[in-house]
């Protein structure tokens, strides 16, 4: 173990330094990141699924932009849950490092992908949230369904591009440079790009949301002294206010599981890690599947849209359950 810290051992790139990444060093270590990830993996792509179905399901709900946004951040989060788990366990738990270096590259970029698109799609939600309040009489000229599947679009053709680059060259391997201490073939220099461009992220959505919110406050004020004037406008301001503050508490939960795995990738560019440091980082990094898992039931709670097409959809299951036993040949066989 001790080799693999050497810095001579960062910049290699032969198959038998990713033994140096597998941090976990007992069996009760294994089987504790086997079963956070399991637990948090299988409720994330349920819940998330099941956000999705009732998104696409309900005709009036998949019809608004911002349950597009929902919907792509959902997507992403089972896009993350399911390639991070598949390559976390196998690397972590099973110690399995026979794949190539392109494979892992494109396990890693698959990660990435997902987590941008994440973060992105809380950026696109929260200016589509900024717009609905500050020019709420031009919103539906300014936000149009083409308009938000064209930014869609883009947005996930630019977070693949960029989670895609060590793919396609830029790595410590092809450049023989120095190698990141905590992914195998990452280069130093990417790996401090890509946190700049989640920071910058992370920075557009807290601006966003401060707007946000400041208007939010306005309206709160405003019903306060309107309450018996304007009731449909006020409706709306109502809505408009929950769906902010909804979105600031996915976004709170967002760096609350994010922040310790960006401190430590930010730690490590500028020194090095010690063993103990590194087995905290691969625990930290299943506070992603927590934040992915925690997403959908913020929206249960917090969306009454979301919320009434779940109860639609429980109930429409409860009638077809009790169908078959209200079925003459059931209640036959009751009687007799």
């Amino acid at each position: 173990m001790d080799s693999c810290r050497t810095p001579a051992n960062a910049s290699k790139c032969s198959g038998n330094t990713m033994e140096c990444f597998m941090v976990l060093s007992t069996q009760a270590q294994k089987i504790s990141i086997g079963i956070l990830c399991g637990l948090f993996g299988t409720m994330c792509v349920f819940e998330n699924s099941l956000v999705l179905y009732l998104i696409f399901s309900s005709p009036g709900i998949r019809k608004k932009p911002s349950y597009l946004f929902i919907g792509s951040l959902a997507l992403a989060d089972i896009l993350a849950s399911i390639i991070f788990v598949c390559s976390f366990v196998n690397f972590h738990v099973f110690n399995e490092a026979g794949f190539s270096k392109e494979v892992f590259l494109l396990q890693l970029g698959g990660v990435n992908t997902s987590f941008s698109a994440s973060l992105s799609s809380l950026l696109l939600t929260a200016l589509d949230r900024y717009i609905s309040i500050s020019r709420p009489s031009e919103y539906k000229l300014l936000m149009t369904r083409k308009r938000a599947w064209t930014a869609l679009a883009v947005l996930w053709v630019t977070c693949a591009t960029i989670a895609g680059l060590p793919l396609l060259g830029w790595n410590c391997c092809t450049l023989d440079s120095s190698c990141s201490e905590l992914f195998p073939f990452v280069d130093d220099n990417y790996q401090a790009g890509w946190i700049c461009f989640v920071l910058v992220l992370l920075g557009c959505i807290v601006c966003a949301y401060a707007h946000v919110l400041r208007r939010a406050r306005q309206h709160v004020a405003y019903m306060e002294k309107h309450q018996a004037q304007a009731g449909k406008q006020n409706s709306r301001m109502r809505m408009d206010v929950m769906l902010a503050k909804t979105l600031v508490m996915v976004l709170a939960v967002l760096m609350l599981c994010w922040s310790p795995v960006l401190v430590l990738m930010i730690y490590s560019i500028f020194g090095r890690l010690s063993d103990r440091l590194r087995k905290v980082f691969a625990f930290c990094s299943t506070l992603c599947l927590l934040n992915s898992m925690v997403n959908p039931i913020i929206y249960a709670l917090r969306s009454k849209e979301l919320f009434s097409s779940l109860r639609r959809v429980l109930s429409h299951f409860r009638r077809q359950l009790k169908a078959p036993e209200e079925s003459p040949e059931a209640e036959s066989t009751h009687k007799s």
